[in-house]
């Protein structure tokens, strides 16, 4: 498979998740609840699962800049393919916040992660879903590539899971591109900072965590 697909593949499936997910989000605080918390982590979790059966045999449904950092981190992923696959994924997000924005250009947030508590209190939280969602990928994927029978019903169930029960306090962002395209489109920048930064550390600390598990002598 060509460079130039996995790249188009991964703009594409980050486009799907932040409309999807941030969109689910828009639409639910347009309609005063029609979507609910719920709703909006299972939108979460479904398009998260749908990439991965889409676009896995194409660049592996990363589609998330701290989980190919991870897979770099973890050995499976070559060096020189992290910043071009950073880059498509902030594309898509961005396209993604920017069409929101038009079709909803008098809501404020357009579904930005933004803190309900102490900002230390959502890097953490955002740092061990993160790890957990780290830990859970490497163990169902094969290599860089998130396919398989079960991939992608674990991975969005892991999401969707993760999404239902931290949302309401950090957002459960989990994800650099998903966070920084509404924050950077919507002005909201004060604590994007960590959403950018806890989710990095959260990749790398999943790579260790599997590596005590999964490879003899590590811990």
């Amino acid at each position: 498979m060509g460079m130039a697909k996995k790249l188009a593949g991964e703009c594409f499936g980050t486009f799907a998740l932040v409309f999807a997910g941030t969109g689910a989000i828009v639409i639910d605080e347009v309609t005063g609840g029609g979507v609910s918390h719920v709703g909006i982590a299972l939108t979460f979790g479904l398009i998260v699962l749908a990439m991965v059966y889409t676009l896995g045999d194409i660049s592996g449904a990363h589609i998330n800049p701290a989980v190919t950092i991870g897979f770099w981190a973890a050995r499976r992923f070559d060096a020189d393919k992290v910043l071009p696959y950073i880059v498509s994924q902030c594309a898509g997000a961005f396209l993604a916040s920017v069409i929101l924005r038009l079709l909803f250009p008098v809501n404020i947030t357009l579904g930005a992660t933004i803190p309900a508590g102490p900002l230390l209190q959502s890097f953490i939280l955002e740092l061990i879903l993160t790890a957990l969602l780290m830990f859970v990928i490497l163990g169902v994927s094969t290599g860089a590539r998130e396919k398989g029978i079960t991939a992608g019903i674990v991975v969005g169930s892991v999401i969707g899971l993760e999404a239902l029960f931290a949302g309401p306090i950090c957002g459960a962002s989990m994800n650099p591109a998903r966070s920084l395209a509404p924050a950077v489109v919507g002005l909201h920048l004060q604590s994007l900072w960590v959403y950018l930064l806890a989710p990095t550390i959260g990749a790398l600390v999943g790579v260790l965590a599997c590596r005590c598990v999964r490879e003899p002598g590590c811990c």
